[in-house]
């Protein structure tokens, strides 16, 4: 089987790119997919020291990048004890984050594909979520200072696995994938896997509509300022308030829950969570995290006279934002 993407040309060749790679199934067959399609890029692994064959894992990875003329980042994680899944998943992140920042990539290539769409997908159906957050991963998203591509998300596993296989790849099975004490890994078994077994194709086609549903809703505004943490939002109706801010909230990595969102479409000012200030102005949405400090009285009247919401002005003021330039 081959696999074609062409996400990966339109937006890999000539940039720098990062490959977040674990030796298993998924990020295997985007190793050798990158390539076949002669696109550079260097590979990252953590090592979590939860199971006998990371080791080797990451041995193999090592010899992978040496084979290939890539350069392989390493790091060990710290135990963690409690809430596994978000604490790697963070610590994982925050790994590549650096490294991005240090060695400056361009692109953060991660192998999520269609069965990880379908379980984010229930997961958070029965979270009570909205469009926007059930499509959660998108192919191609914006970050502050790289762009996170997802190539895979049309391949299902077993396309995946039957590519390596074809190909005569490596790969190694993660066999903790199969613990339910997992979220994840309860909703793949009970329900994702059965789902894509008997109705892959309808999955993949109702996906499609789904993100095309999503970008249409998403026209109602548009990102007019970014800087750092801070956002500022152009909403060309008034009625895509909260769904810019779900939107631009979820891209800062917090997610909103049904109260706060009707917080949101209820009130004009507001702190989301105690971490998040939410301020509509006119037809500008302002987003950024809520901080309190003492500022000069200079600075102060300069944000009153440019008319800068009151509560993302310590922000500004801590970051060394320009107001200047905001509007």
């Amino acid at each position: 089987m081959a696999l074609n993407c062409s996400l990966l040309t339109a937006h890999c060749s000539l940039k720098k790119n990062l490959l977040a790679f674990s030796a298993g199934i998924d990020s295997s067959a985007l190793f050798f997919l990158l390539i076949e399609n002669n696109i550079k890029f260097d590979i990252a692994i953590v090592d979590y020291g939860v199971r006998e064959e990371s080791k080797k894992e990451v041995a193999h990875a090592k010899a992978l990048a040496k084979k290939h003329k890539l350069f392989c980042h390493t790091i060990q994680a710290p135990k963690f004890d409690t809430h596994f899944e978000s604490k790697a998943r963070k610590f994982r992140y925050g790994f590549f984050e650096s490294l991005i920042q240090i060695e400056g990539y361009d692109n953060l290539l991660t192998a999520h594909q269609l069965n990880d769409q379908l379980e984010w997908f229930l997961m958070r159906l029965t979270k009570g979520a909205g469009t926007s957050e059930l499509l959660g991963l998108e192919p191609v998203s914006k970050r502050d200072n790289y762009t996170l591509l997802r190539p895979l998300l049309e391949y299902s596993k077993d396309e995946l696995l039957e590519y390596l296989k074809e190909n005569n790849y490596p790969y190694f099975v993660d066999k903790s994938n199969r613990d339910e004490k997992y979220e994840r890994n309860k909703f793949r078994k009970q329900f994702a896997d059965p789902l894509m077994a008997e109705y892959k194709e309808g999955i993949k086609r109702s996906f499609k509509y789904l993100r095309k549903d999503k970008n249409d809703l998403e026209k109602g505004f548009e990102t007019v300022y970014s800087q750092k943490k801070l956002r500022v939002i152009k909403l060309h109706t008034l009625a895509a308030k909260m769904k810019a801010a779900d939107l631009t909230l979820k891209e800062l990595g917090y997610l909103l829950s049904a109260s706060q969102r009707k917080e949101i479409e209820k009130e004009e000012h507001l702190v989301i969570g105690g971490k998040w200030a939410v301020e509509l102005q006119d037809d500008l949405l302002y987003i950024a995290p809520y901080l309190t400090t003492d500022m000069p009285k200079k600075f102060k009247e300069r944000c009153r006279v440019l008319k800068i919401p009151s509560k993302i002005r310590a922000y500004c003021f801590k970051e060394n934002i320009n107001i200047q330039n905001i509007l």
